[in-house]
């Protein structure tokens, strides 16, 4: 497991118009190459009378699979400078399809590679990129004594407290991020004198989307 990496949260659209010509990048989060293909079938569908329908997509933590295609183009002046986008922005589990309406102006090849490299750039930015950090979920319990200094350790770190149960003693459970996690442990140890209970629970991938903390799926 990585211990973060970048991919689309929210897909988007973005358009350049180069010499005339219309470039239509359309990006999304795929998990399988056929959720990609079937993204890439239904853009062509969408713009059934457009000159070309390129694409790219690159899935897996490493980046293990990766496609593109020129549809038509001259070879190498499409598919792979939006892969290259891609690998370049360190996005991983994304597709983007640009579509282009030829403008009767001619690009030559230097033109094309620029030209979709731009529209891929501007679909991406055009999206809602996040970075997903592995997490795990802590549970601690306590008494009120120890409360306090619990809270504040979580705090001083920005943990996010994803709930707790008030009864005769004090019941949290924490995402805490996975790299912080033992020293984290070790900090609620001191600081409560060995009386909190914790124990680990599932781990998770989690991001900051628009300024909250948003848990996206178990590892």
């Amino acid at each position: 497991m990585l211990s973060q990496y970048k991919t689309v949260y929210k897909g988007g659209e973005g358009e350049i118009v180069e010499k005339k010509s219309r470039f239509i990048a359309t990006v999304v989060p795929v998990h399988s190459e056929e959720e990609a293909l079937k993204f890439v079938e239904a853009m062509k569908k969408k713009y059934w009378n457009a000159t070309h329908n390129c694409y790219a997509y690159v899935i897996g933590e490493n980046h293990e699979l990766q496609r593109y295609s020129d549809d038509g183009e001259p070879g190498g002046t499409a598919g792979k400078p939006m892969l290259d986008v891609l690998i370049g922005e360190e996005i991983h589990n994304a597709a983007i399809v640009v579509t282009r309406y030829f403008g009767g102006t001619l690009l030559g090849t230097g033109g094309l590679v620029r030209a979709y490299s731009a529209a891929a750039k501007q679909g991406l930015a055009s999206s809602v990129i996040i970075t997903k950090n592995p997490g795990v979920k802590l549970r601690l319990a306590t008494d009120y004594a120890g409360l306090g200094k619990i809270q504040y350790i979580l705090g001083q770190r920005g943990i996010k407290i994803l709930d707790s149960i008030y009864t005769d003693k004090v019941e949290i459970a924490a995402l805490v991020p996975l790299d912080v996690l033992e020293a984290v442990k070790a900090e609620i140890r001191e600081g409560t004198n060995g009386q909190a209970g914790m124990e680990e629970g599932e781990q998770c991938y989690f991001a900051e989307v628009q300024g909250e903390i948003v848990i996206l799926d178990q590892v």
